[in-house]
Parts: C-alpha cells; structure tokens; sequence
C-alpha cells in the first residue's frame, strides 16, 4: 500500500504543480504557456533525476565519510541547500538558451521557480497528509477522529 501511496502522492505532485506552475509563470512572465510549458516538464523531469543521482551521491559519501547515513538538522540544511544548488546550476543554461534570455535572468527565473515549489511543496504535502492521512495508509485502515477503528 505504502508504494501505491508513493506513486500517487509523486503524480499528484507533479500534475497540480505543473498545473498552477504553467499558466501562472506564463502569465507572471509574459512568455507563451508553451514555452513554460516546455520549462515546467524539463525542470520536474531533471530534478527528479538529479533528486535520484544526488540523494545516491550524498548517501554514498555519509557513508564513506561518516560511517552512516543519519542525517541531523544541520546535515539536512547542507543537504537542501546542495540539492537545489545543483539543480539550480543545471537548469540555468537550458532555460536562458530555451528562452533566450541572459544568464542572469535565467538565474532569477530558475530561483522563482525553487521558491515557488518550496511553497507549493509545504502546502501540497500538508493538504495531501489530510487528505491521505499517513496513520491509515501505515495501517491500512481508515481511523475515526478518536483514533478508534472505522
């Protein structure tokens, strides 16, 4: 049930954002939805492959480094920070050569874009946690307010 959860809550994720991310970039940015359309699809599709290569990596030198992969708050904010500058760093050329647009503003285009996602991350999980509460999708079964079986 766990993986099915998963999958959903990933395709979830990335249909609303890209739903609200589209047209509200196209018309914020006055570039045609298409066009932002194209940046929207490539940025999900390569943060969620760097999200793969990079947690890979990252885990790979704990465990070389550190001798476990337990991650404190402080090792969670390096790893964040890593993370989005990475991504930061490989989505800039694409989007400044797709829109033709300076590297600068490529930069602040791709930074709105991280904002926009923490943002949208924050409420889309807090909804989706009511929505699927993660005590009965560990149970697999649904629970009333009392925490009593339904």
């Amino acid at each position: 049930m766990l993986s099915n959860n998963r999958a959903r809550h990933a395709l979830a994720f990335e249909i609303v954002g890209l739903a609200i991310f589209v047209p509200g970039s196209a018309f914020i940015l006055g570039h045609p939805i298409a066009n932002m359309g194209v940046i929207g699809i490539v940025s999900a599709t390569v943060a969620t492959i760097w999200n793969f290569v990079f947690n890979w990596l990252f885990d790979h030198g704990m465990r070389r480094f550190a001798g476990t992969v337990h991650k404190t708050m402080g090792i969670r904010l390096i790893h964040t920070g890593l993370f989005e500058a990475g991504l930061i760093i490989v989505l800039i050329p694409f989007i400044a050569w797709y829109l033709q647009i300076g590297f600068v503003d490529a930069l602040v285009l791709d930074v709105g874009i991280v904002i926009f996602y923490l943002v949208f991350g924050f409420l889309f999980n807090l909804a989706y946690d009511r929505a699927f509460p993660p005590s009965r999708l560990s149970t697999g079964r649904a629970s009333t307010p009392a925490g009593q079986e339904a």
